[in-house]
């Protein structure tokens, strides 16, 4: 298992909801998508990330989720009244949800950890496929607990 240092200073994205919010993302996404808890937790968590940088920064359509956070936006959409809620709460108009997995390129990924990072965020690079001893499908989900 890779531990990633977190800087000082950094957020979460777990942060930009309540505990019990989280909770019921969390639970949904693992029982959804047959994760173990503890990798749905970070999926949620990264997903969160992302679409609020998307969502402040203007840039949401030059970004994209990777195959394995993907699941958490799913989870979050899926909660379609919560999720509209938290956009209007959170940077004031609703996110939409526009596929497109063909752009899911290793330099976006890159650009789009950097981007989190940017805002202030902790990046789990296993879950973006930057991570340089990442091999798929080992990135997520195929240990106790990443």
């Amino acid at each position: 298992m890779t531990v990633t240092a977190v800087a000082a200073g950094t957020r979460t994205g777990r942060s930009l909801v309540t505990g019990v919010e989280f909770e019921m993302l969390a639970a949904f996404c693992a029982d959804e998508y047959g994760m173990e808890r503890c990798v749905a937790d970070q999926v949620v968590d990264q997903a969160l990330a992302l679409v609020f940088v998307m969502g402040t920064s203007g840039e949401g359509a030059r970004m994209a989720p990777s195959q394995q956070v993907d699941p958490g936006w799913h989870t979050l959409v899926l909660h379609t009244d919560w999720y509209a809620e938290w956009c209007r709460r959170s940077f004031g108009h609703f996110l939409h949800h526009r596929p497109n997995s063909k752009v899911r390129t290793r330099g976006l990924m890159a650009d789009v950890v950097g981007r989190l990072r940017a805002a202030g965020f902790e990046v789990d690079e296993r879950l973006w496929g930057t991570a340089a001893e990442c091999n798929a499908p080992a990135c997520c989900g195929d240990g106790p607990c990443c």
